[in-house]
């Protein structure tokens, strides 16, 4: 059995815990949220602090200084997890479900993320290059 189908989240190690980021950058992309209904709803636009290539914080050590909205999953409890995207394996592990088929943990292929069409490569935006986020809300399934 593989790490993540026999440990909780809260009782991994480091670099397990690291491992189960996908690199998909949805975390990343800015969120915004109804004030009324709480919904929250998924924007285009990513930090700019990533790279749209690799989809990885190109400062992730000290992200969470560098931008203060930046979020440290690991500072929360995990049933704060429901706005992650659905495909997220921090959410899956936490709701209690399987890694998707594609994950690369599952695939043992670092593209396969980019080949199932989950990354946001292909779409996304640096802040430094919007003007009105409002006008970049996406739907999928979150």
């Amino acid at each position: 059995m593989k790490f993540w189908e026999t440990k909780k989240l809260h009782e991994m190690t480091p670099d397990e815990w690291e491992s189960l980021c996908d690199n998909c950058g949805k975390c990343c992309l800015h969120k915004l949220e109804d004030e009324d209904t709480g919904e929250i709803y998924f924007t285009s636009v990513v930090c700019n602090l990533i790279d749209l290539n690799t989809c990885l914080c190109t400062d992730y050590e000290n992200r969470c200084t560098r931008v203060p909205e930046c979020i440290d999953l690991k500072q929360h409890d995990f049933a704060e997890y429901t706005w992650l995207p659905s495909t997220c394996a921090y959410r899956l592990l936490s709701d209690g479900k399987p890694l998707e088929a594609w994950h690369p943990l599952v695939s043992d292929d670092p593209n396969s993320v980019v080949d199932a069409g989950v990354s946001i490569r292909s779409y996304a935006m640096k802040e430094a290059d919007v003007d009105d986020i409002e006008e970049h809300i996406i739907e999928w399934q979150s």
